[in-house]
């Protein structure tokens, strides 16, 4: 289930981060020239990328059992993006990328739902995410604007959302401005521990699921940046993404014991705001390193406050071979419901035993290697570039995570 693929999640960050870096520095320095776009084109295909991806996790402290048990988990996902373009009659150039991705996993502490069953409602799952988006880059404006539609079902729950974005540079091309914004409505089925589904309550497996509840979680987000070219070798760029969060936002599978050992699902309140700030900079020493680093301060209405610090060199070994190491720590505080098993009280509003929400350390590192030769792949000029990646994250709390990762792009 989705809140059972949390250090997935940590790892695309840590991936999205890094290209989000790699992205930043895309502005231009006065003194280059600007490519003047003309004629019209008919639509084409830029490129394909395809991403497959082995991940696997062990722990102790599965929150499906209460903060302690097995939070073993695999992973084997793989997506297919395609990238299209076309000038419109104003000639302005228009970007389309076309998203298909699923993962399918097993998690031994999700199939502890109903511990009596051999094949619960989570001992194997398909996750299926595809998206599309389309932008249009004004170069007379120096403008662009674009949307974005999402989609993505598990078995105990879908979602819908959308986001618009909308950049402005300067006339020298130095400065840019970022605003963006989204929305994302999930649809929960509400799967309970068998211990505590009241007469008659179905389980959600596959062929008992009449009459069970559906919970609703609506997500925002807003983000704003500005990134700016100092020299030719030094960029920055600052980011504040607010976002905030109503409905069910606890997980109904997730046990808590008290300190009786009283038995209760996790619950906690139905609005969450969160605000994360973040400065990126990357430094080019010479033509072979480049250094990017990433600062991010986090704090949320649940008491939650994290300091997160990354690091990325990309080295050019030869013309058309790269080496990126790189390296991730962060150190958050627990919510202000969390307790380990046996330590929350009945005279408590909220309560939950999720370690994914208490205080911690983690580090998270790893290193691609690059192969983009000028000849192509195997000599074959449409096979562009192929990347081997491999990452580990480990936390303070014990849970210890690897992902192998081979990224290919055709153009």
């Amino acid at each position: 289930m989705k809140k059972a693929i949390v250090s997935i999640g940590i790892y695309c960050m840590a991936i999205w981060g890094a290209n989000a870096q790699s992205r930043l520095p895309t502005l231009k320095s006065s003194d280059e020239k600007t490519e003047t776009i003309v004629g019209l084109r008919s639509l084409k295909l830029d490129e394909v990328n395809f991403v497959t991806a082995y991940y696997t996790q062990t722990g102790n402290h599965s929150a499906v059992t209460g903060g302690i048990g097995t939070e073993a988990l695999w992973d084997a996902a793989n997506s297919l993006d395609l990238k299209l373009s076309f000038l419109d009659r104003q000639s302005r150039s228009n970007n389309v990328t076309v998203d298909a991705s699923f993962d399918y996993y097993s998690s031994a502490s999700s199939d502890m739902i109903d511990s009596r069953s051999l094949s619960s409602a989570s001992m194997t799952d398909l996750h299926f995410y595809p998206s599309v988006s389309w932008s249009r880059k004004d170069e007379k404006n120096h403008s662009t604007f674009g949307i974005g539609l999402a989609y993505s079902t598990e078995w105990d729950y879908k979602s819908y959302g959308g986001n618009i974005n909308y950049s402005k540079t300067s006339k020298d091309n130095n400065t840019e401005f970022n605003l963006k914004a989204g929305a994302f409505f999930d649809t929960w089925m509400a799967i309970l521990p068998y211990e505590l589904r009241p007469a008659d309550y179905p389980s959600g497996a596959e062929g008992d699921q009449s009459g069970i509840a559906y919970k609703q979680r609506n997500s925002y987000n807003v983000g704003l940046g500005v990134s700016r070219v100092f020299t030719k070798r030094f960029q920055a760029m600052v980011m504040v993404e607010p976002s905030f969060q109503e409905g069910l936002l606890s997980t109904p599978f997730h046990r808590v014991y008290f300190t009786d050992n009283t038995l209760k699902v996790e619950k906690l309140p139905g609005q969450r705001a969160k605000l994360p700030m973040s400065v990126r900079a990357s430094y080019f020493m010479g033509d072979k390193i480049i250094i990017k680093a990433m600062y991010r301060y986090y704090m949320d209405t649940w008491g939650m406050t994290a300091h997160t610090i990354n690091l990325e060199t990309p080295i050019k070994i030869t013309s058309f071979i790269s080496l990126t190491p790189h390296y991730r720590f962060n150190t958050q505080t627990a919510v202000k419901y969390f307790a380990a098993k046996n330590a929350h009280t009945l005279s408590e509003t909220y309560y939950t035993s999720d370690f994914d929400i208490s205080d911690f350390n983690s580090g998270f590192w790893g290193a691609g290697l690059r192969i983009a030769p000028p000849g192509g792949i195997l000599g074959n000029k449409w096979w562009n570039s192929l990347e081997i990646r491999y990452g580990h994250y480990n936390r303070t709390n014990g849970m210890i995570s690897h992902i192998l990762s081979l990224t290919t792009k055709i153009k």
